[in-house]
């Protein structure tokens, strides 16, 4: 389905949930507010009663991913460069919340791509990462997502992303693991050969080596 019509579907259920709920003319504060006194016995104290408008101000941050077009930011910066070898920025400090329970997820992305003509300013693959990070996200999504932009923006001969991450809903819930991490990837064009996939991730592990 093409993404103008998925947005108009998901609209049109939006619309219907919220009619559903009365909700549609209920302040986002108000809302926060009413689910703070539904768990706490005082929600009128001087620590709660600025809360709802401090979650408002903190959500609208952590989502503003939605209201960016990646598209945009990478077209900003893009040159055309005689360079076909590999171009890796890696570290990428990133935090997300899972859609799940909407508890934090954050760890590092690792991004790599060969260009065919075109390159990127290395400031914006941190930029990119951000946009995808604030929204509500599983870590595979994001971590397709990141490829994915890159790819439609300069036609690479291949694109690699890796992103490890740690998960608060299996760390302060659940299972209770606090050193579990998870690590996904995303290989596109050349990066599925496995010449090419293993020298991306020799020079992610040369990063951690020399960390030990």
């Amino acid at each position: 389905m093409a993404r103008a019509a998925l947005q108009a579907v998901r609209e049109k259920l939006d619309q219907e949930l919220i009619g559903k709920t009365g909700l549609e003319h209920v302040a986002t504060q108000d809302i926060y507010r009413e689910i703070i006194r539904r768990f706490d016995a005082d929600p009128t104290r001087d620590g709660l009663v600025r809360t709802p408008e401090r979650m408002e101000k903190a959500i609208e941050f952590l989502t503003r991913g939605y209201r960016e077009d990646p598209a945009a930011i990478l077209q900003a910066a893009m040159f055309d460069v005689a360079y076909d070898e590999m171009v890796i920025v890696k570290d990428v400090e990133m935090y997300s919340l899972c859609e799940h329970h909407m508890l934090p997820f954050f760890g590092k992305v690792h991004v790599a791509y060969i260009p065919d003509g075109k390159v990127i300013g290395l400031s914006k693959v941190p930029r990119l990462v951000e946009v995808f990070a604030r929204r509500l996200q599983v870590q595979e999504r994001l971590t397709r997502q990141i490829a994915e932009a890159i790819q439609d923006a300069i036609h690479p001969q291949g694109v690699g992303v890796v992103v490890e991450a740690r998960h608060l809903c299996m760390m302060m819930r659940g299972v209770e693991k606090q050193n579990s991490s998870t690590v996904t990837s995303a290989m596109l064009g050349v990066f599925q050969k496995q010449n090419t996939r293993a020298e991306f991730l020799s020079l992610i592990r040369e990063r951690a080596n020399a960390q030990l």
